[in-house]
């Protein structure tokens, strides 16, 4: 039976997991991190898989309007049937750039699956990549963004944000900063551009927590008590949605910066300690 420090434990890296999936610092940077440097170890698939799912809700919950918004928009164009193109709403629109966007992500993790597990046993090299998203973070702070909105996003830029969303499979490279730095080099507006970047994070992270789910029902594991991976959900799921709330304001107010000093610091730090 799980102890008190045990719970605490659970609590914390739910914490962790929720505010690096999130804020432009790369979640799986820092589980290397903690693992080579903290001594801190991820106890189990199942609790992984519930943490993902915590962090999906986060998604769900701060872009709860928007989801509803698409959801209802496809639901009444497949009953209804009045003859409208499917693109003529942006709602709609929204639904199929996401469904582009995670394509390159999805052919590079089936791809290079072995090659990008083997990073993870490699902390210099994730330091590196940590070197790469300040660089990234840095630009983003410096360019200014434009003035699409959804209905003015083509496929084209829906294919290269995916492309930078597909780098973030290295650990070390944030998701939520290469994403936003590719929307706002192809002229997407700041609010767009933080949307359709979360937006995005669902299907990649609904993927990885399915992948894991099936890993799991194979092997049957159930290391901890349900407590235990409910306070890591939980933990996670509320530092997630902190994490959306802070990079919003952060992004508004070209305060990247501040970010990318941080990785190049817990980078060089990776590089010369591990």
């Amino acid at each position: 039976m799980e102890s008190f420090v045990e719970y605490l434990y659970a609590i914390v890296i739910g914490i962790i997991q929720g505010l690096t999936e999130f804020l432009p610092v790369s979640s799986s940077g820092h589980l290397v991190l903690s693992q080579h440097i903290l001594g801190l170890e991820m106890p189990g698939l199942t609790f992984e898989v519930l943490l993902h799912f915590g962090t999906l809700v986060s998604v769900v919950w701060v872009f709860w309007k928007r989801i509803v918004s698409i959801v209802s928009s496809l639901w009444s164009f497949i009953h209804k049937r009045n003859g409208e193109k499917f693109l003529a709403d942006s709602d709609r629109k929204f639904a199929l750039l996401l469904i582009v966007g995670s394509i390159p992500a999805a052919v590079v993790g089936l791809l290079f699956k072995d090659f990008v597990e083997s990073a993870f046993a490699a902390p210099r090299l994730v330091g590196f990549m940590l070197l790469v998203t300040g660089c990234l973070l840095w630009v983003a702070d410096h360019l200014a963004g434009g003035n699409k909105t959804i209905t003015g996003v083509s496929w084209l830029d829906s294919i290269i944000i995916g492309c930078f969303q597909a780098l973030a499979i290295m650990p070390g490279i944030s998701r939520s900063g290469s994403t936003i730095t590719g929307a706002l080099f192809r002229g997407l507006d700041k609010r767009t551009a933080a949307e359709y970047s979360f937006l995005l994070s669902i299907p990649a992270i609904a993927g990885a927590t399915l992948l894991e789910l099936i890993e799991v029902l194979q092997t049957g594991e159930m290391a901890a008590s349900w407590l235990f991976y409910a306070l890591g959900m939980f933990a996670a799921a509320i530092a997630g949605v902190a994490a959306i709330r802070i990079f919003l304001r952060v992004l508004v107010k070209n305060k990247l910066r501040y970010f990318a000093v941080y990785v190049w610091i817990a980078g060089l730090l990776v590089i010369f300690l591990v």
